[in-house]
């Protein structure tokens, strides 16, 4: 058998991070973050502890991992070309694919809801995302800071654009806020329903697209 070559090892690098983090997602959210410890995890993921921290180098690390996976799993499809223009049909295939995702990943989503539902693990996660916002040295020294950094500037753009249709009385702050409160609504009452009725689920989506395009 010839040796493994470094794409391999990268891959199964890659696959031993999932597990571990797919591992730790069900049992933050199911005993609680501060309740479940790394040895913990390490046995339910079927490795050492010593190895778990090849890894992470710590919980919080690996909850920071498991919040950032999330997020980037949305947002890749946001502003798809990535030139910093958000389009009203790239904007409409966002809010889509953002709703396929949960519908495909139900089980995932509801165990990170649990999560961020814990008091102590959403202010941290808060503190963490506006701080990458506000401060422009830890976004240019952290890719994953510039890219949360970069969709939040071309979401404004896109809010900010639409004042000059001549909507009265239009507030582009408060209109991208109200966005994003509907999309977390919606989402989160969709992922604790376990019957759906898909026409109504079709109707909503298209109604928040025409509410905020």
């Amino acid at each position: 058998m010839s040796p493994r070559t470094e794409k391999q090892f990268q891959v199964i690098r890659e696959e031993k991070k999932t597990l571990i983090m797919d591992v730790a997602l069900e049992h933050f959210a199911k005993e609680g973050y501060f309740n479940t410890t790394i040895s913990h995890i390490a046995k339910h993921a079927g490795i050492s502890k010593g190895l778990m921290y090849n890894y992470f180098e710590s919980k919080e690390a690996l909850l920071s991992a498991i919040l950032k996976r999330s997020i980037i799993e949305i947002y890749k499809y946001f502003d798809i070309n990535k030139d910093g223009y958000l389009t009203e049909e790239e904007f409409e295939f966002f809010v889509r694919r953002v709703f396929q995702i949960l519908k495909e990943k139900k089980t995932f989503w509801r165990l990170l809801v649990q999560i961020l539902m814990q008091k102590e693990v959403r202010e941290e996660f808060l503190k963490s995302f506006y701080s990458s916002i506000s401060s422009p040295d830890f976004v240019a020294n952290n890719p994953e800071e510039q890219f949360l950094n970069g969709i939040f500037k071309t979401m404004t753009d896109y809010f900010s654009r639409k004042e000059k249709r001549n909507v009265s009385n239009y507030d582009p702050y408060l209109e991208l806020n109200m966005f994003f409160l509907t999309i977390k609504g919606f989402a989160v009452t969709y992922i604790y329903i376990d019957i759906v009725d898909e026409e109504f689920y079709d109707k909503t989506i298209n109604r928040i697209i025409e509410l905020y395009k």
